[in-house]
């Protein structure tokens, strides 16, 4: 099935997210006993089992999680679920922090109770700092396929959307057909991503569209790079981070994102969404990439973090990011053992089929450009 360029809705019913609370200096790491196998432990049946993993993970009492905004791939309802399902109160950090904040926060907070737990990166920030994890293989490990998981657990991928434009159908008469499209003078001052992608994955995967689309490569971003100076040049790149409330407001008019971001601040957030923003998959070549779980090998919770991964992993949470539009790595296990919420899937346009991601080498590689040419030709 192709992918539909042009999303119009979400699978879920727009209800409202739970924003859970944020972490507290003055919260307390785990005292249980059983505290140093689950530090060390690489399954749950290797250390007594998920009955005794579940056990360990209530003692501690709580999860710290970073990065994870309520509408980014339906984290609101997951968060909810997973406390509503164990009773663990989680603690959510800098919501809209980048992958490079988490990693910060790891370094910054090691042997502190505020420290993350677990890690939601994209691959380049992942790839430079795997010294950083601990192995852990989920129950259902054999769901995920063997290219979108490290081979002892270190991390493994769980769900990803394709590059998209988002727009304020009130403010843009013409509905972009592609990055190209946005140099044009009705974009001057409202073109904007999601941070600094010498830093966050989602933005630097702007880039790597841009270098797509004009005759760039997976192996040579820098005409990215470029694409997004001419756009700077021409007055229409605006250095705003994005989020629901600016696109609600119309602050941030155009939106350049993972498409289940884009889907998710429009109509189907309700009141706190922008009615009239609309998003397209731009023609040509789609651009996809896996976001990865992982524990943090110093977490002051580790029986928490890693139910939390079995959580994640699982046919409900896997659905629910499917309902925001992100696509699951079990996706083809859901399907095979009928699980897969049908609905939800063909709202998000069915499975991509055609897109690009790139490696790990090309995105280490990718990395190396944004640093050495990103501030020079953005002058920032």
């Amino acid at each position: 099935m192709q992918y539909k360029r042009t999303l119009t809705g979400l699978a879920f019913a727009a209800a409202a997210v739970v924003t859970l609370a944020g972490c507290s200096a003055t919260s307390s790491a785990s005292t249980s006993s059983g505290d140093a196998s689950w530090k060390t432990a690489t399954s749950a049946e290797g250390a007594g089992g998920m009955d005794a993993l579940v056990k360990a993970a209530k003692a501690e009492g709580q999860l710290n999680v970073i990065a994870l905004p309520p509408s980014w791939a339906n984290y609101g309802k997951i968060i909810d679920g997973f406390t509503k399902k164990y009773g663990i109160k989680i603690n959510s950090a800098n919501p809209n922090g980048s992958s490079a904040d988490e990693v910060a926060a790891v370094k910054s907070q090691k042997g502190q109770s505020t420290a993350p737990d677990v890690l939601d990166l994209g691959n380049a920030v992942l790839q430079q700092n795997l010294g950083l994890l601990t192995d852990y293989k989920v129950a259902n490990w054999s769901d995920i396929p063997t290219d979108l998981k490290e081979k002892d657990g270190a991390w493994t991928r769980d769900y990803t959307g394709l590059m998209s434009i988002g727009y304020d159908s009130s403010k843009i008469t013409d509905a972009p057909e592609d990055l190209n499209d946005l140099l044009g003078a009705e974009y001057k001052g409202k073109v904007s991503i999601a941070g600094d992608p010498t830093q966050a994955n989602q933005a630097a995967s702007a880039v790597y569209l841009a270098a797509l689309e004009n005759g760039g490569s997976a192996d040579d971003i820098s005409k990215g790079v470029d694409y997004f100076g001419e756009l700077k040049q021409a007055g229409n790149f605006q250095n705003v981070l994005p989020t629901q409330a600016t696109v609600a407001s119309g602050e941030t008019p155009v939106v350049i994102q993972w498409s289940y971001n884009n889907l998710a601040w429009g109509a189907a957030a309700g009141a706190s969404g922008n009615e009239n923003w609309k998003t397209v998959v731009p023609e040509g070549q789609a651009l996809s990439s896996y976001y990865s779980q992982a524990i943090n090998k110093d977490a002051p919770h580790p029986a928490a973090a890693r139910l939390w991964q079995e959580y994640i992993a699982s046919p409900d949470a896997q659905n629910l990011y499917l309902q925001a539009g992100a696509f699951p790595s079990t996706l083809a296990a859901l399907q095979e053992s009928g699980k897969v919420d049908e609905d939800a899937l063909q709202a998000a346009g069915g499975a991509p089929k055609d897109s690009v991601e790139l490696t790990d080498a090309q995105v280490t590689a990718a990395a190396k450009v944004l640093a050495a040419e990103w501030s020079s030709t953005m002058g920032s």
